[in-house]
């Protein structure tokens, strides 16, 4: 059976960046409504929705405290349904990111928890330890200890593998369980047509009194992700969560972030011939950094790398042929938790097309980040405070002591951390380039040239560039055709895709140099370009990072 998001190409969209309709300079809903045409223009079909539920905004709407209503700064219900109406009216579905690993500690629930031990919403979350003794040394994502005191005072600890004000849900509770099922069917039944699991990975933790073996007389907190991520009760939990979403609403793309899960993992959580979890899931685990270049006098943390060309490929046909006729991989180069493209890999504006076309002409389902299709890049951020992250501040005292100025250190942070990759959409030449008439929610330096205006109107623009590489992957042959890695130098990129008598290829230089390859002669006619490349009898010349794609006559 053949559903809508077998043909899906991703926009996401981090609302508060997006467009800003009344002012205040945050994005909000009516923004997003404003610029379906846009969207339409582009192509895609589809959106997701970093959070818009009630939120303190801690970790910009990952801390939700009301998951059955929209956060004012962002709209109201009635803008929500507006957006839902207008956006399939154009023939875009929508997804929303859907926060199930933890609340924020304004939630309701959690509230009622610290304020009455005996609270039946004691047991949604995960409590342990006595005495003002922390059960064991598991670190935090976020930095620290992943257990919190007790606001009630009871010498116990809360759990949280985020941020101190996002508990994570006890999901060993039933209670939890049927409670997420409920919110999630809620939003299907107002019509959006999908959800994007937030760190589902992460619901099942191991037993509390493990500690993760250290030296003994180590007392810093350990970030023991084997103990809090793809243990076995994650599927034993989310496989019941997932049919019961499928059975009332068989349409609904469940996209699963699991960001450290392995191919075989991805595997378990998509196959359909073993009750599959869901659809598809985002890993991680694409981008392998070269560490090479890394000044061991100071923190490695906010270095800049460059990609590990070598493990990418590696990687890449890996997942490509593991997955093959199990489920779609997801293809994308950037998102709301990583530095952008076109500021952390690609060194011109023709590698940042070529790489595009390497990316989403594979078999899967592409996830575009907003602004990529403007070769948007990072903000460049003045003052330490700007990121609101202590492991920043660390950085730069370690970088000083290097010998580093702290505008050197404050340039690297800016051009690796993933805040400024979540700068304002810029759409024209107007004030703050329209994304607001008010002071934007983030301001920073905009070291690229581009908006949406120029873009759309310069038929040679990368705008104009994705376009037609989307409407590319609308063909059979890109969508649904066999894939093949070709054995190639670690200077280029180059694979063929096949449908019955169609085949393609396309072929990517991944070097500052020119190069030349041998291809089948058969393909002659050209699809696609991003730089200049020269074919003639068989033999592909492609000059410094440009990329091609070819048909047979």
């Amino acid at each position: 059976m053949r559903h809508w998001y077998d043909q899906a190409i991703i926009y996401q969209i981090y609302p508060k960046s997006f467009q800003d309709s009344n002012g205040d300079g945050i994005g909000d809903l009516n923004g997003i409504r404003k610029r379906i045409p846009y969207l339409k223009e582009l192509g895609v079909n589809a959106v997701w929705l970093n959070p818009v539920f009630v939120s303190p905004q801690v970790d910009n709407g990952y801390d939700v405290s009301n998951y059955f209503a929209i956060d004012p700064k962002m709209g109201t219900m009635e803008d929500m349904d507006n957006l839902i109406k207008e956006m399939h009216e154009a023939g875009i579905h929508v997804i929303m990111d859907f926060v199930l690993n933890h609340t924020s500690d304004q939630h309701p629930w959690f509230q009622d928890a610290i304020k009455n031990p005996d609270s039946i919403y004691r047991d949604y979350y995960i409590f342990a330890g006595q005495n003002n003794q922390r059960p064991n040394n598991w670190g935090s994502f976020f930095g620290g200890s992943v257990w919190e005191k007790d606001p009630a005072g009871t010498g116990q600890f809360y759990f949280h593998l985020f941020d101190k004000r996002m508990p994570d849900l006890n999901w060993k509770n039933p209670e939890v369980r049927h409670a997420m099922s409920e919110i999630a069917k809620y939003w299907l039944e107002k019509g959006i047509d999908g959800l994007r699991l937030d760190a589902f990975i992460h619901i099942a933790k191991a037993d509390l009194r493990q500690n993760f073996p250290v030296n003994s007389k180590a007392e810093e907190p350990v970030v023991a992700e084997p103990f809090f991520a793809n243990l076995p009760q994650v599927q034993k939990w989310m496989r019941p969560f997932c049919e019961e979403i499928k059975q009332d609403y068989p349409d609904a793309l469940l996209l699963g972030e699991a960001a450290s899960a392995n191919v075989n993992l991805a595997v378990d959580y998509t196959n359909k011939d073993n009750d599959h979890l869901m659809d598809s899931v985002i890993t991680f685990r694409y981008f392998t950094e070269d560490q090479s270049q890394v000044d061991p006098s100071f923190s490695a943390q906010y270095q800049p790398k460059s990609l590990d060309l070598v493990k990418f490929k590696q990687n890449q046909a890996v997942w490509q042929q593991t997955l093959s006729g199990v489920s779609k991989p997801t293809l994308y180069w950037n998102n709301h938790d990583m530095a952008r493209i076109a500021t952390r890999i690609a060194k011109n504006d023709i590698q940042a097309r070529s790489l595009a076309m390497l990316m989403y002409l594979q078999n899967g389902l592409p996830i575009i980040y907003y602004g990529e299709e403007l070769g948007m890049k990072n903000l460049e951020f003045e003052d330490v405070t700007q990121f609101e992250d202590e492991t920043v501040k660390e950085f730069i005292e370690s970088a000083k002591k290097a010998g580093k100025t702290s505008q050197e250190a404050l340039l690297m942070v800016s051009k690796t951390h993933k805040l400024p990759a979540r700068g304002p959409m810029p759409w024209n030449n107007a004030k703050n380039n329209g994304f607001s008439d008010g002071k934007p929610w983030l301001k920073g330096k905009k070291v690229d040239h581009a908006n949406a205006a120029d873009e759309i109107a310069d038929s040679h623009s990368m705008f104009n560039f994705y376009r037609k590489l989307i409407s590319l992957k609308k063909e059979a042959l890109f969508e649904d055709g066999g894939y093949y890695l070709l054995p190639t130098s670690n200077d280029s990129y180059v694979y063929e895709r096949n449908l019955e008598d169609q085949k393609a290829l396309v072929a990517v230089s991944l070097s500052k140099d020119a190069i030349e390859l041998d291809v089948d002669p058969e393909f002659k006619q050209e699809k696609l370009v991003a730089g200049n490349y020269q074919l003639k009898d068989g033999k592909l010349k492609l000059a410094p990072y440009a990329g091609v794609v070819l048909t047979k006559d």
